[in-house]
């Protein structure tokens, strides 16, 4: 069967034209602050719709059918069309004068990891760090589930693109049309957004500063306005409790917080994946927290403002905060973990692996694979004891079928491969060890702070262009979780049949 380009050519115009109206509202953002760039970010976005629109207008007369392999180029070539174009307010502006630097920071919007090579963040103009929040937004619930919640043109083209952007184990729906689950999803995105916002403001932060740390919370970003980070807010507790909360709400499957709001709290309490998600985050901050308390120089590693409330509290707060942040992708800094014992430091690269859950906006393995691969390691003990018995891997009281089983463990080898040759090329730009296994987790976890040389306090500006281009790849396949991206290397994939 023969590629139906003309409908591919027509997504990619549908999400340049997206892509340009938030860049128009971004340039809105400037206007109000009157930070001299309103013009160069309008006309980036401008010129996006144009070419947009041109694009969608030449192929407009196209057949109303997708079918799997337009799906994953839609998505896959979707996401780098959005970031090449994602570039322009950064290059027009001359807040990122460098294409290659232009495009990492975009790239690593879009996916949510939360990496930068900027310096200085707080000089950047208001439109720009809106923005840049803006993409993170953007990735963060996916650029395609966007546009089918909002312009369903493709009839039953949407569930290609739905499975593609968000492949995995789970298969939960809201609704039995993509359409409509889509738009519960943005929903519930866009409400948690404006709650954090709120909640935030009340707590002291200014309106500007809410409102981007709330879109980079929810998309499990990470972008700050502050240099600093979320450390800027050290002395206001209260502030990183808010961030908090709504990482751990970001990190869970979205489809939970529907049947939360229906009223449906049994579906949470049985949800095995919710369950396992919570013990981690629990044991794991009880771990941090007494070593910090008993062997960290917190104040060593605190960044910016001296800790208060009693150094239990401190512990506690950092070691939760912190913990979830690397879980849940976030990549929020509230102090440098990488001055809390060496222990902490191999503890914190493990949790890099962990990843939140699924149908969430969170990167990583995910803790659903996770769990299907611990219970299927347990049952082969007992398919060694009994080879003749017939023992199915059961997730939330039901039998999985095999196939998700292998699929499962694909990802993770081939997931664990994607690290070790990302950390060797890193090690081709003689880039140390420690540093380049920390790119490598980072870049294709969607995590941002690393290890090393790009440890959290520190950012990518001393990471090679070359080595920009090679993370950037990462973020891409770690975010489409690898299939979606790799399959477009295979040479089946391309033959007309």
């Amino acid at each position: 069967m023969k590629l139906n380009y003309k409908i591919i050519f027509h997504f990619l115009g549908l999400l340049l034209v997206f892509n340009g109206g938030f860049m128009l509202l971004s340039s809105l953002v400037s206007y109000f602050y009157d930070d001299g760039v309103t013009l160069q970010i309008f006309f980036a976005g401008l010129f996006t719709i144009i070419i947009g629109m041109v694009t969608m207008l030449f192929t407009r007369k196209h057949k109303k059918e997708m079918n799997k392999r337009e799906g994953y180029i839609v998505v896959t070539f979707g996401w780098i069309i959005m970031s090449l174009s994602g570039t322009l307010p950064y290059v027009l502006t001359q807040s990122i004068p460098s294409f290659t630097n232009a495009f990492f920071e975009t790239m690593s919007g879009y996916t949510t990891t939360g990496a930068s090579i900027l310096n200085d963040i707080e000089i950047m103009p208001e439109g720009i760090l809106f923005w840049r929040s803006t993409t993170h937004w953007i990735g963060g619930m996916g650029i395609i589930v966007l546009a089918i919640a909002i312009l369903p043109l493709l009839g039953i083209g949407g569930m290609q693109l739905f499975a593609a952007e968000a492949p995995g184990p789970s298969g939960d729906k809201l609704h039995p049309r993509i359409t409509d689950t889509a738009k519960r999803l943005w929903l519930i995105y866009f409400g948690y957004t404006a709650a954090e916002t709120l909640f935030l403001k009340l707590a002291g932060m200014s309106f500007f500063d809410a409102i981007n740390h709330s879109m980079a919370t929810l998309s499990t970003g990470g972008f700050s306005t502050k240099n600093a980070s979320v450390a800027y807010w050290n002395n206001q507790p209260i502030i990183q409790y808010i961030i908090i909360l709504f990482m751990f709400l970001a990190g869970s499957n979205f489809v939970l917080s529907y049947f939360a709001f229906k009223g449906r709290v049994q579906k949470i309490i049985n949800d095995e994946e919710f369950k396992l998600y919570f013990k981690f985050v629990v044991v794991f901050t009880i771990i941090a927290a007494l070593i910090i308390y008993f062997k960290a120089d917190m104040e060593a590693s605190s960044i910016n403002h001296p800790m208060v409330w009693g150094k239990a509290e401190s512990a506690f707060r950092h070691s939760l905060f912190q913990v979830l942040t690397v879980i849940t992708t976030t990549g929020f800094i509230s102090a440098d973990y990488t001055l809390w014992t060496p222990f902490l430091v191999v503890f914190f690269f493990g949790l890099m692996f962990l990843g939140g859950s699924a149908g969430s906006t969170s990167g990583g393995v995910k803790v659903v694979r996770h769990l299907i691969l611990i219970k299927n390691g347990f049952l082969e003990f007992k398919r060694t004891l009994h080879p003749n018995a017939i023992v199915p891997v059961r997730y939330n009281n039901k039998a999985i079928n095999r196939f998700i089983v292998f699929n499962v463990l694909a990802f993770f080898i081939l997931y664990m491969l994607s690290f070790i040759v990302g950390a060797l090329v890193f090690s081709m730009f003689k880039i140390d060890f420690e540093s380049a296994i920390g790119l490598s987790a980072s870049s294709l976890g969607n995590i941002g702070p690393a290890l090393g040389s790009f440890g959290p306090v520190n950012n990518y500006a001393a990471l090679p262009p070359l080595a920009q281009w090679w993370s950037s790849f990462l973020m891409l396949i770690g975010r489409l979780e690898l299939f979606t991206v790799l399959i477009l290397f295979t040479p089946f994939f391309w033959r007309n049949r």
